[in-house]
């Protein structure tokens, strides 16, 4: 599995397990709701590191957490 994979997937999870929509998810990471899409369904290729870090901080968990398989 690769990186981008583990973290489309932890995304969904937690994201969910919080009961958050992903409006809701986007709002909290201070992104774009359609940009949150691309990358939650893995049609956005590349990720920058700030953006991954904001993800982590709107779950309230760290970065290493989005890309355990």
């Amino acid at each position: 599995m690769t990186a981008l994979k583990c973290l489309q997937l932890n995304l969904r999870r937690l994201r969910t397990e919080r009961g958050l929509t992903q409006q809701e998810m986007a709002e909290r990471a201070a992104l774009d709701y359609k940009y949150y899409q691309r990358i939650e369904t893995g049609a956005w290729p590349g990720l920058q590191l700030r953006t991954v870090d904001k993800l982590a901080k709107a779950l309230h968990v760290e970065v290493a957490d989005l890309f355990v398989r």
